[in-house]
């Protein structure tokens, strides 16, 4: 006689997943996120797309423009003083605030400044002044991200970082809504001058939001005092040494999927405004199609990511995403064959946000899930650090390839980057499905201990 059937119970679990991330949007650690998201997300356009149309506007090359978005670098290398974020007290503030608090307000302050300083400089005139108040933007947001990372990942448990994630993604994606189409259209109508005072006065959105934010428990951790050597070493040494024993052998490719997995949207990025521009589209064009619709479609590319992930676990959507976003760079090339084509510009737009959205959220995720909690803030800015690094280093030589091959080729190449980024994700799934497997072969530790006690 056959044993009886069990009744199916998939439908159920399936409810009970939906219900807890509907359940979660509630959640007021997701109505901050949206928040800092937004702050992170504002200056990011301000020293890189945005800037490189002012710039072209005013009659500076393609080359000169490819390697000014150098001064995106500070976001490199913020590795370097994350440590100080992640254990040092800003004088006074930390007291009233808390650590990450006291360094979110401080970064966003110096973002505002640093805004003012660009609105007041003229390209055309004195390009250095403009250079010297980027780099203090771009400083300035780093530190912020550094904080808000940290904070973020400290907020809520491994479990819940996808939709943290894609919070994330949305508040990031706002403000690029703001620095991308709403200071174009304020250039567009009033002069750049007013466009970057407006957006200074909106990273009161950000000091809000840490006014409205509670104190973590690693806030009101003391900082200690550290040699430079302590300090180097915890910088370095220590979060890659708890990524190599973590990891094993599969940390040489996770950190070859992160460093190429967005370069082909950061190479690509210094060159869709200019490529814009030089198709004959207005600026207004631009604001609507770009900044306005387009943002929108990333904003639902990323809310994708973050449920993917959620439902389908990270490494297969991160396989999706980073062949998509860098097959979406094929669009461009067509568009550059093209010319002023409006609908093609609104379809190439779609598919590179939504692809990059996807993306975003996505990777985003995976690296959260790479750190430790005593190390959260310090060793995700290594890894945020590695994905953008060499996009940004390859991004200062863009204009001279476009200037050298042409933008049909130059956006063909970027969009080949995505053959080795899909062989590197398979790679690392693999892996990671067999140190599971492993890891499930293994006795429990209790039971090891009750038969080593007997």
């Amino acid at each position: 006689m056959s044993p009886p059937v069990a009744p199916y119970s998939g439908m159920p679990a399936i409810r009970e997943r939906y219900a807890a991330i509907l359940s979660s949007l509630t959640d007021r650690r997701h109505a901050l996120m949206l928040v800092f998201g937004f702050s992170s997300g504002l200056p990011f356009l301000l020293v890189f797309g945005t800037l490189s149309a002012w710039l072209r506007e005013a009659g500076v090359s393609r080359t000169e423009i490819g390697l000014l978005s150098w001064v995106a670098l500070a976001y490199s290398f913020k590795f370097v003083w994350a440590p100080a974020v992640d254990r040092l007290d800003p004088p006074l503030l930390a007291r009233w605030l808390g650590r990450r608090r006291a360094w979110m307000m401080l970064a966003q302050c110096g973002v505002a400044a640093g805004l003012v300083g660009v609105a007041m400089s003229d390209p055309a005139v004195f390009l250095p002044g403009l250079i010297g108040f980027a780099l203090l933007v771009a400083f300035a947001s780093a530190t912020q991200d550094v904080a808000v990372d940290g904070w973020r990942i400290n907020a809520a448990p491994q479990d819940g970082q996808a939709m943290l994630a894609a919070i994330y993604q949305l508040g990031y994606r706002l403000a690029l809504l703001c620095s991308g189409a709403g200071a174009l259209y304020i250039a567009d109508f009033v002069n750049w001058r007013s466009a970057y005072l407006a957006m200074a006065v909106l990273m009161l959105v950000g000091m809000a939001g840490v006014l409205a934010a509670p104190r973590l428990a690693e806030d009101t951790a003391p900082s200690r005092p550290r040699s430079w050597r302590a300090t180097i070493g915890e910088a370095i040494v220590e979060p890659f040494s708890d990524l190599a024993r973590r990891k094993g052998p599969a940390l040489a490719l996770i950190l070859a999927l992160i460093a190429l997995y967005r370069l082909p949207d950061f190479v690509a990025g210094v060159m869709a405004n200019p490529l814009y521009i030089d198709m004959g589209f207005s600026k207004s064009e631009i604001a609507s199609v770009s900044k306005v619709f387009g943002v929108w479609v990333g904003i639902a590319g990323a809310f994708a990511g973050g449920v993917a992930a959620a439902r389908f676990s990270v490494m297969p959507c991160l396989v999706f995403g980073g062949v998509a976003a860098a097959a979406s760079n094929l669009m461009f090339a067509w568009l550059a064959v093209r010319g002023h084509d409006l609908s093609l510009l609104t379809l190439s737009i779609s598919l590179d946000n939504f692809a990059s959205g996807f993306a975003g959220s996505v990777l985003i995720a995976y690296m959260s899930g790479l750190t430790s909690p005593a190390m959260a803030a310090t060793q995700y800015a290594l890894l945020s650090s590695l994905y953008a690094l060499p996009g940004k280093f390859v991004g200062g030589a863009s204009g001279l390839l476009a200037d050298r091959f042409g933008y049909p080729w130059f956006f063909i190449c970027t969009a080949l980057v995505g053959v080795p980024v899909a062989i590197l994700s398979l790679a690392v799934w693999r892996m990671e499905r067999r140190a599971e497997a492993l890891a499930r072969q293994l006795p429990e530790p209790d039971v090891v201990a009750r038969e080593g006690a007997g």
